[in-house]
């Protein structure tokens, strides 16, 4: 979008956040999260921190902090984005697959050489999982989560040497302890099952059906 079209839908943006980032304690989060949202929308395809803000005019480490150090639960942004969404669109089932990010260096977090059905081929990638809200009409991402490969899991790996360079990255991207490599489908197939359930609640009046790749 371009400025004129972020100023002519503002309004309703500010309204949006505001219900979306309700439960951000500050409010210094909250109007980061609306500024995140507006660097997000606007025309440019890198959607990293420094070119957002400078599209936007505003100070890239503002935004840096918000999305790397301050603290907020992602998890009831999540949920409120889920319910806003199944309150007006009944969702008649889950759909979940994997989206290949291509990287060229090593320090992404569970960035490794692995398979992406997104590119179609094994390449130096991180593979994000996705869980979607969806009927004919319309459909929602309820719950998203990075892939973590054995690489990056210093408890799956034997060699002493390994483990203590996969533990070195993890501190250094800051993952958490419990993020730990699973094998995909059965990974996949549980958080197809546990995000939306999350992230809704009870928004539907029956179960909805759920879609996979059939690798899965």
């Amino acid at each position: 979008m371009t400025l004129e079209e972020i100023a002519e839908v503002r309004p309703r943006l500010v309204d949006f956040t505001a219900e979306m980032l309700g439960g951000l304690a500050r409010k210094d989060q909250r109007a980061a999260g609306e500024l995140y949202v507006r660097g997000l929308l606007m025309d440019g395809q890198r959607k990293s921190m420094q070119p957002m803000a400078e599209r936007l005019g505003a100070d890239h480490q503002r935004l840096q902090q918000f999305i790397t150090s301050s603290t907020w639960d992602y998890t009831v942004v999540r949920r409120n984005v889920a319910r806003w969404f199944a309150s007006s669109q009944p969702a008649v089932a889950l759909v979940v697959d994997d989206t290949g990010f291509p990287k060229d260096g090593k320090a992404s977090p569970c960035v490794a050489r692995q398979y992406s059905g997104t590119l179609g081929k094994t390449a130096n990638c991180q593979v994000g999982v996705s869980v979607h809200l969806v009927n004919e009409h319309a459909s929602c991402a309820a719950g998203w989560r990075l892939f973590c490969p054995a690489s990056w899991d210093d408890k799956a790996l034997a060699d002493p040497v390994a483990a203590a360079g996969a533990r070195h990255r993890r501190q250094r991207a800051g993952i958490p302890d419990e993020v730990r490599h699973t094998e995909n489908g059965g990974w996949r197939w549980r958080c197809s099952m546990r995000w939306p359930a999350r992230a809704a609640g009870a928004c539907w009046s029956r179960p909805p059906r759920s879609a996979a790749p059939a690798r899965w």
